[in-house]
């Protein structure tokens, strides 16, 4: 046994790895939503990092409850929003009991025109005439460029995604790529790829085989991961359309499909 003491890391863990319906479908019968591989069980994607310091969510999606109650999360500092889809806010009032063991409000970070939304939809949790105890309330931070969070730098990322813009977000320490998170994008635009390339891990758009006009399709999401060049690539927001290990198979080496629970660890360093 090592007698080295170990230095501080970054943690991510893969909340959801699933389409804006998740998987299975309601009523779905077809084999993937059939299946018994707890792969195959994709709630609707989130992410979640952890520093010593900081514990970081990213989205609310509608299944927050079930996998902050799956991978036993007890505190949140922050929130980042990528775009306010449904799939990726509504489970906004599950950060109400986060609130509540901070005896506090949360500070959230969007776009202007997402926090616009956010807050057009659950406007009670922006500043209140009288902050109840035990409901959510929100500190809104407008994203205007990059900024730091628990000793991570985290540099925002504008991405199409259909009539509106998704923000992706490249998380680096002392300079380092640690993490590339680009979620819900139809493409992955030159400007963006030339400030992430060379990240260590990459989660990319990876929705299904056949093209969609607001999600990168398989061979996009493998195309762009490999212009990019990250060590290992993940692909998620994965629909029905096949299993995790007859996707996996498919895969070229360094780009895996994501799935619910994963978790990474990056080193940071003493």
């Amino acid at each position: 046994m090592s007698s080295e003491i170990p230095g501080p890391k970054l943690t991510v863990t893969v909340l959801g790895s699933g389409t804006s319906q998740g998987v299975p479908l309601i009523g779905c019968k077809c084999p993937v939503c059939q299946s018994t591989d707890p792969r195959d069980k994709r709630t609707r994607s989130s992410i979640h990092l952890a520093t010593p310091t900081a514990k970081i969510l990213m989205d609310t999606p509608p299944d927050l409850w079930h996998q902050a109650i799956r991978e036993k999360l007890d505190w949140l500092d922050a929130v980042l929003f990528t775009h306010p889809h449904a799939d990726h806010i509504m489970g906004f009032d599950d950060l109400r009991r986060f609130c509540d063991m901070r005896g506090g409000p949360l500070d959230i970070y969007g776009t202007a025109e997402t926090l616009e939304q956010v807050e057009r939809i659950f406007f009670y949790a922006f500043n209140p005439a009288r902050k109840v105890p035990g409901y959510v309330h929100v500190t809104p931070h407008v994203l205007t460029g990059p900024f730091e969070l628990g000793g991570i730098e985290i540099a925002p990322l504008q991405l199409p995604h259909g009539s509106i813009s998704s923000t992706g977000f490249l998380f680096s320490h002392g300079g380092r790529k640690l993490l590339a998170y680009l979620n819900d994008c139809a493409s992955v635009p030159e400007p963006v790829r030339s400030v992430v390339a060379g990240a260590e891990v990459l989660i990319i758009d990876g929705l299904r085989e056949k093209p969609h006009p607001t999600h990168l399709n398989v061979a996009g999401a493998i195309e762009a991961a490999q212009a990019i060049g990250a060590k290992r690539s993940f692909l998620t927001h994965q629909a029905h359309d096949q299993c995790h290990i007859d996707r996996q198979s498919k895969l070229p080496p360094g780009i895996d499909v994501a799935y619910d629970g994963m978790k990474l660890e990056f080193e940071l360093g003493n």
